[in-house]
């Protein structure tokens, strides 16, 4: 079913409120201009068949007027032939020729409003198609401008994320550097569990010494004494 029911739908259609109310304003554009164009044709073929009905009235009417002058030089003949008879039959075919003319002249002037009508229907369902062919262009810049600007901003928060990610991985080796730094640093300093112990053995056998020493030395003494 088309969108529109009949030329005056077209003609009288808010383009801009009809695409408003659409789901789906680009298919609706399109079937508009189809229609539109499907219209045109029509009026178009309409218009041919009226200009050529045209052309035979135009044909009619020329050849009625040659011949209601052929009747009035008859009638004058035959007045200069002192035949009034003949006159009078002549005169009144000419004017049964110039009823069918009046006749033919009215209908050539119904032929050209209806042609202007036409011409006028036709210009207006140009403008018409115009018009929704140049907002069928606003369509496409918007939607390529839409997907554009979309694409740029799926870009720059993928470059965003990426460059949080440089910003942590760099954040991470700068942490695992400064922890290798202190842990070389360290090297040698720390004790183990064998020093410990080695360290208690030590001190024992410096105590032992020291308590020879002095045992060492009141042997001595009481000696002297």
């Amino acid at each position: 079913m088309g969108i529109f029911s009949r030329f005056g739908d077209i003609i009288n259609a808010n383009l801009t409120a009809l695409l408003d109310r659409a789901e789906d304003p680009a298919k609706m554009i399109r079937m508009m201009i189809q229609e539109m164009e499907e219209t045109l044709v029509e009026v178009r073929t309409t218009s041919a068949r009226v200009i050529a009905d045209r052309k035979e009235q135009e044909r009619r009417v020329a050849r009625l007027q040659q011949e209601a002058s052929d009747w009035e030089a008859k009638a004058r003949l035959a007045i200069s032939k002192g035949r009034e008879d003949l006159a009078r039959a002549a005169l009144a075919e000419q004017q049964a020729v110039e009823d069918s003319l009046k006749a033919c002249s009215r209908e050539l002037t119904i032929i050209e409003e209806q042609l202007q009508v036409l011409h006028e229907e036709i210009g207006q369902l140009q403008q018409k198609l115009d018009d929704a062919k140049a907002k069928q262009k606003a369509l496409l810049v918007r939607e390529q401008t839409s997907r554009s600007r979309m694409d740029m901003r799926r870009s720059g928060n993928r470059e965003k994320l990426e460059e949080a990610f440089r910003k942590f991985d760099a954040y991470e080796r700068k942490m695992d550097n400064l922890e290798a730094q202190l842990e070389s640093e360290d090297l040698g300093r720390g004790r183990s569990l064998h020093d410990e112990f080695a360290e208690l053995e030590r001190n024992d056998k410096v105590e032992e010494a020291l308590a020879a020493l002095k045992a060492r030395m009141s042997g001595d003494s009481r000696s002297d004494s």
